[in-house]
């Protein structure tokens, strides 16, 4: 009789560690660009998914469009997307991780646009409003992401010692590495000279004085003229969004409709932002 019951005890022991290693078994995440993320799934919708990785609480959102598929703690395989990783993809340089891909994850930078007058570099200052006016509106409609502030943003590239003229030399990852981001929003505005509009008036008065036998003394003519001129500009922004593993997924450029006579650049910056895969409505 010891002996069954020693049996059944062992078994029961047995089942209940078994149990308790299917209970942690981890959802798998793999995404199109090769990572795989373990930890647990919250939800999935038609668009995203919810995820926690294990040993935290922090709850992420990743896009479906970045899925490949995913492995369930129960076994299950879901496929999510068969495409092929994009030609766009370089390879990974070869630079220590700062940050680890946890801290990076749905986190966003934006660079100090490049200002171009006439295709030739431009005043610094109208770079950083460009800068800021982008992390303005695009704060507004990141549900999901966090945007690190401007000011943040160049204290570090200035920390590191990525000044503008020696950025050319860092890679888009370097660069991720540095802001600990997963995104880096990068733009141009370029402002050129296009037509000038003119406009003159011409006004003239006379006084005439007659004497008391109603004859003309003295005729007195007055003329005055002015004139205004105003240049106009055509203006195009640029924008480009890239991963911290160098890949570029947005890369497109707009025109103002209208030329202006202040250069200014909202409209088009608007019209891009409003259609990269970081805005959400």
């Amino acid at each position: 009789m010891k002996k069954i019951y020693l049996t059944l005890l062992c078994a029961m022991m047995a089942f209940c560690s078994l149990a308790q290693t299917r209970s942690q078994k981890e959802d798998i995440i793999k995404k199109i660009n090769g990572d795989e993320l373990k930890g647990r799934l919250i939800r999935v919708t038609d668009s995203d998914v919810s995820f926690v990785y294990t040993g935290e609480t922090a709850e992420y959102i990743i896009k479906k469009s970045d899925i490949a598929q995913i492995l369930h703690s129960s076994g299950r395989t879901e496929v999510i997307s068969q495409q092929v990783q994009s030609s766009q993809i370089r390879q990974n340089d070869q630079i220590t991780m700062v940050a680890s891909p946890a801290e990076h994850h749905n986190k966003i930078a934006i660079l100090p646009f490049t200002f171009l007058m006439d295709n030739q570099p431009g005043a610094d200052a109208i770079g950083m409003k460009a800068q800021q006016d982008t992390y303005a509106l695009l704060s507004q409609h990141a549900a999901g992401y966090t945007i690190l502030d401007p000011r943040t943003t160049n204290a570090k590239l200035v920390q590191a010692g990525i000044t503008k003229d020696k950025m050319i030399g860092f890679t888009m990852k370097n660069l991720a590495d540095v802001l600990g981001v997963e995104y880096i929003i990068d733009g141009t505005v370029a402002q050129n000279k296009a037509y000038q509009t003119s406009y003159t008036s011409t006004s003239d008065n006379t006084s005439v004085k007659r004497d008391d036998d109603d004859k003309i003394k003295k005729v007195s003519t007055y003329g005055s003229s002015s004139s205004n001129a105003a240049q106009r500009f055509d203006v195009r922004v640029s924008l480009q969004i890239y991963m911290d593993n160098n890949a570029s997924i947005y890369n497109a450029n707009h025109q103002a409709l209208f030329s202006n006579t202040d250069g200014s650049y909202g409209a088009p910056l608007e019209y891009l932002l409003k259609r990269c895969p970081l805005y959400r409505k």
